[in-house]
This record gives structure tokens, sequence and C-alpha cells, in this order.
């Protein structure tokens, strides 16, 4: 007789990055409340349980950041996503002026042109990288021509986000390329900080410049360092989360063709496709939070000052959920997911994304209406933030 192997969770495990599914079944199953005793964090892995977290921001707090290995490193101007309100809620008013929906969706013709650009050269030429010719093109280009990022810059900042993000196997602090990539950005928005601030543009750089905070004790316009915040947070994210979900996209249209077909035949079933997409394989799947009191879920305590994990990725593919939550299907009925965050942090650029999403699937299909994965090819990124590829290579 063969028994299952101890349950262990690593997230900076290559073998478990590349597949978590099993691993996170066996945790909803079998611990729902983890603990990792080599990197000292709780894990919830159930939907319920990560959906009440993400709601309970007094319990579960994002003032210590939202990445595991970053908690013990507060930040001195840190992003927006590392705050609990009411601090919070003044930034996040600032910034969502600029995400609404109406404002949105005059990107929608913009984006379409972008798709158009990168992906006619391409018809007929029997295959290509998905991901290097398109995905993670597409989104830097439309949140950098948001901010005002001149598009000579703009591959260059993806290439020093990448870096940023990349984690060895069992790394957990910045490695040297990191922190010079880092040191690149930081130098790189300073310069355009000091720029506008001697000749404003119609962009959000610019925007964010003349806005003011508005806090019970007063309102004041941002400083250097809360701008190079927003700027830092709104590119990188902006970029990361749509080039993983398009290149999930790619691949989960070549292993289920049949739904594939679906949405050839009938396109009107794409932005539902999106919805799926997030669930079924979220680019972001993990949020980590500092928990602010004693607590105990499912018998398990957690006492205060705790790092936990939410498994956001794993919430969603939760049966209790999600009934046949492994299968992939357009048509799915979805009333709720937690692929883009929940609660006070729910993502800002969630409307963006779908967009941009929505779009990239509709002009991919217009062209290519089957195609296979050359799976020798896949590469995955591996980071503690998002996961997905970073090369597709695609034949038709």
């Amino acid at each position: 007789m063969t028994t299952a192997p101890q349950l262990a969770y690593d997230p900076y495990d290559y073998e478990i990055d590349a597949d978590p599914f099993p691993v996170w079944k066996r945790m909803r199953d079998e611990a729902p409340v983890y603990y990792n005793p080599q990197y000292d964090f709780f894990a919830l892995s159930r939907f319920q349980d990560v959906l009440d977290a993400s709601i309970d921001h007094q319990t579960f707090s994002s003032s210590r950041g939202t990445v595991l290995e970053l908690m013990d490193h507060p930040m001195a101007d840190p992003p927006m996503i590392f705050m609990d309100p009411p601090r919070h809620t003044g930034f996040r008013k600032v910034v969502s002026k600029t995400f609404t929906l109406a404002q949105v969706g005059k990107l929608e013709a913009r984006i379409r042109e972008l798709c158009s650009g990168y992906l006619d050269p391409l018809v007929g030429s029997g295959g290509f990288d998905y991901l290097v010719e398109f995905g993670a093109k597409l989104p830097v280009m439309v949140i950098s021509s948001l901010l005002g990022v001149p598009e000579e810059d703009q591959e260059q900042l993806r290439v020093w986000t990448d870096l940023t993000l990349h984690r060895e196997p069992g790394e957990t602090g910045a490695s040297q390329a990191a922190k010079d990539a880092n040191a690149d950005i930081f130098g790189y928005w300073m310069g355009q900080i000091q720029e506008r601030r001697g000749r404003p543009r119609d962009d959000v750089m610019s925007q964010l410049m003349q806005a003011e905070l508005d806090f019970s004790d007063g309102r004041r316009p941002l400083t250097d360092g809360e701008l190079y915040a927003f700027y830092l947070l709104i590119s990188s994210a902006g970029n990361e989360t749509v080039a993983r979900l398009l290149g999930s996209f790619a691949t989960l249209m070549a292993a289920n063709p049949g739904e594939r077909a679906k949405l050839v035949r009938d396109p009107s079933l794409i932005r539902n496709a999106v919805e799926e997409t997030l669930r079924y394989e979220s680019p972001s799947p993990v949020q980590a939070r500092w928990v602010m009191r004693d607590i105990e879920i499912h018998g398990q305590s957690i006492p205060v000052d705790s790092k936990i994990a939410l498994l956001t990725a794993s919430a969603n593919r939760d049966e209790r959920e999600f009934p046949d939550a492994d299968r992939y299907d357009v048509e799915r009925t979805i009333d709720r997911h937690v692929g883009l965050g929940f609660g006070v942090h729910f993502c800002l650029g969630a409307s963006l994304a779908r967009l941009e999403s929505r779009v990239a699937f509709e002009e991919t299909l217009k062209r290519f209406p089957t195609w296979d994965v050359d799976e020798t090819g896949l590469r995955q990124i591996h980071t503690s933030t998002v996961r997905g590829y970073c090369n597709v290579p695609i034949t038709f």
C-alpha cells in the first residue's frame, strides 16, 4: 500500500508553481488553514474563507504589504494596495477618477487598433509566440499610453518590471538584478516627475500630480514619493496581470478546442470567457495579509501578527463554490469570483483589464479561429505575485 506524500505548500517551489492545483486541492480538503513553518505563514485556500478575509480588512490588514517576502520590510512610501482604510480610501479616491467605466470605455477603439497592428502582420505566418509578439506588448502599450509614458520607453519599463518580479527557486529576497532594475525604475519615474512638474501634459501622470489627497485633517497634493508609488503600481499591475491572462487564454483555447469553437461561432460569449479565464487561471494567485488579532478558523488558532496568504487562485477552483471546478467552460454561470480581488482592495483597473482581454480575445479569434501550442517552447515566469507564461508559441 502506498501512502500520500506529506502535504507541503511552498510558494517559491518551481515544481509546485508549474501546477499548484493538486496541492491546493489537498489543502482545501485536508488543511483549509495551512501553516508553512519554513517561511512562517498561514494560508487559506477555500473560496468562502478567502472571500471573507478579503472583505474583513480590519482583521486581515494590507498595511504591512500584500507580498509575503516584503512584509518584514515596510516601505517608506508604500503603494495604495499596501494600505488600509481610511488612508487607503483617500488614495483610492484620487486615482479612481482615472479608471471610471466611462473613461476606460473611451480606450476600446485604441485597444482594437493596437491589436490589429500587432496581429495583422502575423496572419498567414504559420505561427508565432503569442506572448512575445502580442500578449506582453498590448497591456504595456495601453497602460503606458494612459499614463503618458513615451512610446520609446515602454518596452524598457516592461523588461525592468519583469526583472523586479522574478524569483529563483527558494529565493525570497530580491536578487541583485532585481535591485538594479528597481533602481532603474525609480530613477526613470523620478525623472518623469521632475519633467512634468515643469511641463504638465494631458495624461494620467500629470493629472495625479495636480490632484489632492483629502483626509480628515485637510487636503494636500501628493509628494514625489507618493506619485512614484502610484506610477509604479499602475504600470506594473496593469502590465503583468493582463499579459499572464492572455497567455492563459492562448493555452486554454488550444487545450479546449470545443470551447474555442463556441466563441468563434458566438462572439457574444467572449465576455463570459474572460471571467472564466480569470477564474480558471487567476493571474494573481496569492494575496498576503497581516493578522491584526487572535482568530480561529476551522478550529485552527491563528495568532495576532501572523502572515497569512489568501490563495485566490485556489479559491477559484473550489468545488464548494464552482461545480466541476477543474473544467474550463466558457458558458459557465459565474456569479462571483476572486480573480480580481474583493472588498476594499478589489482591483482598481478591473474594468480596463476586462476591456483589454475581451478585445484581445475577439481580435485574436477573428484572425486565428484555430491553433495549436508548441509545448516544447512554453515557458513560465516565476514570481511571488503573478503566475503564467512568458512564452506561448502557437502554430496554425
